[in-house]
């Protein structure tokens, strides 16, 4: 004869599946749904790279600036900030170890310093954002919707270079088709580079933006870009701005569980299953950020 087995009395309450608390099941509920509105973005993101694959920007010619360092630095400052949002996910893993075993101090230490860790991730971004938004070499749109950039001797150099004038001091330029066109006629090492990466010689230049140019792009927004087709900017802005809200997010509940931890409110509790939770969001959003720098920034 068989053993008869008991499986409980599952519908009067009180069962934990998998021995997790409600909380913890409701939280990764959230975390499942909102992984699929990140995979729409990343998915849309996908979409509009491999349909303009000749004239989707490089990231690696976009991201190039680091703060107090002059010359390029491909995608240096992208994996800084990589790298300090990683550090924060472990700092975050030695607090929830540490509530584990109920040592107050030490929780207090690593949430401190994964606070510390969300601030300066946030505050690269917003530097990042800054200089996407002022732009660094400016660009010419063109009647078909692509964007062409100034080169020097057949590589990179920007409107800023050509039209002689300082394009990180601060100060609104603005500049017209006919001021490029002048300065190009006057500067036969100067040239423009095509949306599909080709370059044309100096009277080659002058006679494009004469036909197709239609007026000069310095910086982006969701409505010009510099750096190339519209919908680069945008995904830009949306993707990184909708990750960097999840991380705002982030540091407020963990300054308020922090408060607290300092209080003591967990201690009477006799748990800290709260820093738990809220450890599980922010690897979350630690590895959301890891499939958003290899989508955006590798690809």
């Amino acid at each position: 004869m068989s053993e008869k087995v008991t499986y409980g009395q599952a519908w009067k309450g009180g069962d934990k599946p998998f021995a997790a608390s409600y909380g913890k099941l409701m939280m990764w509920f959230f975390l499942i749904t909102d992984a699929l509105t990140f995979s729409a973005f990343l998915g849309s993101y996908g979409f509009y790279r491999f349909k303009y694959p000749d004239i989707w920007p490089v990231p690696e010619e976009v991201f190039t600036h680091f703060p107090f360092l002059h010359g390029d630095h491909p995608l240096l400052f992208v994996a800084l900030m990589t790298f300090i949002l990683i550090m924060s996910s472990v700092t975050m893993v030695l607090a929830v170890n540490y509530g584990h075993k109920m040592q107050k101090k030490k929780v207090i230490l690593w949430l401190s310093l994964t606070i510390v860790g969300g601030f300066m991730f946030l505050g690269s971004q917003a530097w990042e954002w800054g200089h996407f938004i002022h732009g660094d070499k400016g660009a010419i749109d063109t009647k078909t919707e692509s964007i062409v950039h100034i080169a020097e001797r057949d590589k990179m150099s920007s409107v800023y270079n050509l039209m002689e004038v300082d394009g990180h001091d601060g100060s609104h330029h603005h500049f017209t088709i006919n001021n490029v066109i002048n300065k190009l006629e006057t500067k036969p090492n100067f040239n423009i580079r095509t949306a599909n990466k080709s370059y044309l010689s100096n009277s080659e230049s002058i006679k494009f933006l004469q036909e197709e140019g239609t007026e000069v792009v310095l910086g982006a927004n969701l409505k010009h870009n510099e750096y190339g087709v519209q919908n680069f900017g945008q995904c830009f802005f949306f993707i990184t701005g909708f990750h960097g809200f999840h991380v705002f997010s982030g540091v407020i509940i963990l300054i308020v569980i922090l408060i607290n931890v300092i209080k003591g409110t967990y201690e009477r509790r006799g748990h800290y299953e709260m820093v738990e939770k809220v450890g599980l969001y922010w690897h979350f959003v630690d590895l959301v950020w890891v499939f958003v720098f290899t989508f955006f920034y590798l690809v």
